[in-house]
């Protein structure tokens, strides 16, 4: 039981003293019991809030430490150095370390994303390039969902046919297109021109990246020097913020971009 309070009746004033005064603790109780529930919401709050930021957090994962071939082959090179485009071959000549017959990359950071363009490297990169004509054995092939082929080389008149799996070939960068010179009155003539090593270019979907393959590492080093500068060339120094090139497995090595 609470505390028992007696009250003077029969006297008005002394009575009438007496309500205010019940009244005016009952309404300090109320205040006092607002407060409280609001301390208990807050620090409730603050209890419950590292678990959910702990809940959201991902897991670290911690990666994976390269092998010491590849450190080995990493001290070789200075990474604070831009190289000429001679040196960096011949560098990546003295650093592979594997058996297989790695690939030459590029990897270009550019100005804007959106750049593309069309080139024909001087000698072979190493890859064979699949070309195909549209002809009645394409669009059966394409109605089967198989896709054979790198590069799509279409005459006009069969714009028309391949039209309706321009949703396939589009986003994969293979539908035909007279901009990119995949549409000729004179397709075998383009053909041959992309069998012999024309490469079409362009930066990612969203990003100023470039990423292309130049060539092998068992390449001679004129051949390779020739090809990156092609590339570089057809791409534009002005457009190029930096450049790396590689191979397969290889650390990256930063090249040295003349600028016009």
């Amino acid at each position: 039981m609470g505390k028992i309070r007696t009250r003077a009746l029969g006297f008005e004033e002394v009575e009438k003293e007496q309500k205010e005064d019940q009244k005016k603790r009952a309404a300090e109780k109320k205040v006092l019991k607002k407060k409280e529930k609001k301390q208990e919401a807050k620090e409730t709050k603050v209890e419950k809030e590292p678990a959910v930021k702990k809940a959201r957090q991902k897991p670290a994962v911690a990666k994976k430490p390269k092998g010491k071939k590849y450190q080995k082959a990493k001290a070789k090179v200075d990474s604070k150095k831009a190289y000429s485009v001679e040196a960096a071959i011949a560098l990546l000549k003295k650093i592979t370390y594997v058996t297989f017959d790695e690939s030459v990359e590029l990897h270009l950071n550019v100005l804007e994303a959106g750049l593309k363009g069309e080139v024909s490297l001087p000698h072979s990169t190493g890859k064979t390039v699949r070309v195909k004509i549209v002809d009645d054995q394409v669009l059966t092939n394409l109605e089967k969902n198989i896709i054979n082929f790198d590069v799509l080389i279409a005459h006009p008149t069969f714009m028309p046919k391949i039209a309706k799996y321009a949703r396939v070939l589009g986003p994969k960068g293979l539908m035909p297109n007279p901009k990119a010179g995949t549409v000729s009155p004179n397709p075998q003539e383009v053909a041959e021109k992309f069998t012999k090593g024309a490469l079409r270019w362009k930066t990612e979907v969203k990003f100023p990246l470039i990423h292309q393959m130049v060539g092998k590492i068992s390449a001679n080093q004129k051949a390779l020097v020739e090809n990156v500068q092609a590339f570089l060339t057809s791409v534009g120094a002005k457009n190029i913020k930096n450049a790396v090139i590689k191979t397969t497995m290889s650390p990256g090595i930063k090249l040295h971009i003349e600028k016009a």
